[in-house]
């Protein structure tokens, strides 16, 4: 399942947390209710699919240099809405 969470978040960090959504419960363990995963799907898919893949490696939870890892997720989230911005100002 790894291989094909990294080759569809190459494409989309959006296809490849649908995917997991569908083929596996990663999700539900890593995060309790529906709101945060929907409100990290459509605002912050790249932190959210960081947070999740984070959970399943480490074997206690997120942890240590697992948050740079998702910290590093949400800079690219970050990053693209300031590039979107700026594309729209030319």
């Amino acid at each position: 399942m790894g291989c094909f969470v990294v080759l569809f978040a190459l494409i989309s960090p959006r296809l490849a947390l649908f995917f997991i959504l569908i083929f596996s419960d990663w999700i539900g363990q890593a995060i309790d209710g529906w709101v945060v995963p929907m409100l990290g799907f459509f605002f912050l898919p790249w932190t959210l699919l960081a947070y999740v893949v984070m959970w399943q490696v480490s074997p206690h939870g997120v942890e240590g240099f697992d948050w740079f890892i998702v910290g590093f997720g949400f800079v690219v989230d970050i990053a693209s809405y300031a590039r979107t911005s700026q594309s729209r100002q030319n």
